[in-house]
């Protein structure tokens, strides 16, 4: 029996943070054998929000290549690919847009939301309006049967089932309808207790080197109660704890959490085991990246060769959706 698929991308911004590979390459990684994986360097949605920069691109792609298979993404059990080197996205994108109201792209929860967050740049464009639409196309191209995202992403995913039953609705049963597939998330914050994003600068990246990572760490943000070192604090209030929860084992948990209730260990204690723990599990990461870093030609081949499998998938779904359409003609 065929492996269920599943499609999921992510946007060439950078190189990646911690709350990247907790939230979702962990996910990812622990997908590839149950799964039939595409994964997409989606940069056409970059443009969405970056339209009038986007230099920065293609080093961002590398960046973001880096990290996957730094975090275990396997080109040998995944199709790890760039999005514009299979233009069938745009093709299908195109089509969908005949077929969809405008008023179900305007009440998906993050256009209203991210023009708020980027009200520096100017989003009244269709690009941006229609980004979960394009978001469709990635994943009905490949008739994923599933989309690992997290609870912010879900009503995206839903927004796709409903234009596949209209679709289908139209033209036929020509693709099935994606299911959520929820990833636990867990807290990451960034070192000013405010979730962890390059654009609130207070991320800690994954290519982070050890000294680095202790910078960031020692001065971060702890329970604001904790004034002086024999000041009781509440770890659940405390952000450091937050990434306890994420790095630690379950003994340095209670540890930690003890030792803040009871005053009985200084927040600097509490940071200096939590770098401990979170060294240990970036070694292979941190072994792994400069290694790719270092051969840049071998990523790029990698991402060609995935895109050339991706786009041999997408023309056979491209194949069945102009004859669904009517708009298949002769070719020489």
């Amino acid at each position: 029996m065929p492996r269920p698929r599943i499609l999921s991308g992510m946007r060439p911004t950078g190189a990646l943070h911690l709350g990247n590979l907790m939230g979702a390459l962990d996910n990812w990684v622990r997908l590839q054998d149950p799964y039939d994986c595409f994964f997409a360097i989606v940069d056409w949605h970059s443009l969405t929000t970056d339209y009038a920069d986007p230099g920065p691109i293609r080093e961002n792609i590398l960046e973001v290549a880096c990290d996957w298979l730094a975090a275990g993404l396997d080109p040998s059990r995944s199709t790890l690919f760039i999005q514009s080197l299979v233009p069938e996205h745009a093709e299908l994108h195109l089509l969908l847009s005949m077929i969809v109201p405008v008023p179900w792209l305007e009440r998906v929860p993050t256009y209203k939301e991210q023009q708020q967050q980027l009200s520096e740049k100017d989003l009244s464009t269709y690009g941006f309006l229609g980004y979960p639409l394009l978001q469709t196309a990635d994943i009905v191209i490949y008739k994923a049967d599933a989309v690992p995202v997290g609870e912010d992403q879900a009503p995206h995913v839903e927004l796709s089932r409903e234009i596949v039953r209209r679709f289908n609705n139209f033209f036929g049963p020509v693709f099935p309808e994606p299911q959520t597939l929820l990833t636990e998330a867990k807290r990451i914050p960034g070192t000013d207790g405010r979730k962890m994003s390059k654009s609130y600068g207070n991320a800690v990246y994954m290519k982070d080197d050890p000294e680095t990572m202790r910078q960031k760490i020692k001065p971060m943000v702890t329970d604001p109660a904790r004034m002086r070192r024999t000041d009781p604090g509440n770890p659940d209030k405390c952000p450091v704890f937050d990434l306890h929860r994420a790095f630690s084992s379950p003994e340095t948990q209670g540890w930690a959490a003890e030792g803040c209730r009871t005053a009985g260990i200084g927040c600097l204690d509490c940071k200096g085991r939590l770098i401990e723990h979170m060294l240990a599990r970036l070694q292979d990461v941190h072994a792994r990246r400069p290694q790719f870093a270092a051969r840049p030609d071998t990523v790029w081949d990698i991402l060609l060769e995935g895109s050339k499998k991706a786009r041999t998938v997408a023309q056979v779904t491209m194949d069945e959706v102009r004859a669904a359409m009517k708009i298949s003609y002769p070719r020489k």
